[in-house]
């Protein structure tokens, strides 16, 4: 039996904002019945201030799912748009004070009907991946979900990947594929630039390290729709701009870690890398 918090037992017992929005300027669908999980999410938005001034939902699913939705209904309420996508999965299962780990799927698909919503009034395309990316066929997982799922909560572990997107939940006949995502997702290359000279000029450095952002690093983050771009580099001070996926990740430390690991290892012990201010 799940232990669920008194918040997600309220939110479930007597959530908030169900329902549609008839005349809703942004509506976002994800999941499927088929699947066990689906969520409509619907937003009215404030064309003068550019704010979420109402929001409702429709979901079919477990204790868990009901919640997440009221709570992220709650959670955009007075928010704009570019403020809301900053939420993430996990923002949504701490203002519930935390879900089971079996259930933090639930909170991702809130996440993803937010993502679809704010498509919607975008007159953006929401992502839609073909069959042949499908990872998981028991509950339509692609590889893409997978690995930004992944990255956006630092999973490392097939059982975690499970308790966030389901996939795996089923048959089973996925597990080693998911195992093999991870893999090359946290695995360290290794690098293909020559070991770094022992003594190097300040003109050196700076194309040394835009050659390794470059070269080594980007690559990586575009992969999984994020980015970095180099700003300035004062003396061992390395200044950069995460783009995409990266902006707002709640992973953002762990990339710069990355990033500056990589530049100790190829360019100078002494690098720091910082994001601008």
């Amino acid at each position: 039996m799940w232990e669920y918090t008194e918040k997600v037992k309220n939110a479930f017992l007597h959530p908030r904002n169900t329902g549609e929005i008839p005349d809703a300027d942004a509506v976002g669908e994800v999941g499927s019945l088929v699947c066990g999980d689906a969520l409509k999410l619907f937003l009215k938005i404030d064309k003068e201030t550019g704010k979420i001034i109402n929001a409702r939902f429709q979901t079919f699913g477990c204790a868990s799912a009901i919640a997440s939705s009221s709570a992220l209904t709650e959670m955009v309420k007075g928010k704009t748009l570019d403020e809301a996508l900053k939420i993430t999965n996990r923002d949504i299962a701490d203002f519930l004070g935390g879900l089971p780990d079996q259930k933090m799927h639930c909170s991702v698909l809130g996440r993803e009907a937010l993502e679809a919503a704010i498509a919607n009034y975008r007159g953006e395309a929401f992502p839609v991946e073909t069959k042949e990316k499908v990872v998981c066929k028991c509950f339509d997982v692609t590889e893409d979900k997978i690995r930004k799922t992944a990255i956006e909560n630092h999973l490392t572990t097939v059982d975690e990947i499970t308790n966030y997107t389901k996939a795996g939940g089923g048959c089973g006949e996925c597990l080693a594929k998911i195992n093999d995502i991870l893999t090359d997702l946290w695995s360290i290359k290794m690098p293909i630039t020559p070991a770094k000279p022992r003594k190097l000029t300040n003109l050196r450095k700076i194309a040394l390290v835009q050659e390794i952002i470059e070269t080594e690093i980007r690559p990586g983050l575009q992969a999984d729709n994020g980015d970095v771009e180099l700003i300035d580099i004062e003396g061992n001070k390395v200044i950069v701009e995460l783009r995409g996926m990266c902006t707002g990740c709640v992973m953002s430390d762990v990339t710069l870690g990355r990033i500056q690991e990589k530049l100790r290892e190829l360019v100078s012990e002494n690098i720091v890398v910082e994001t601008q201010k």
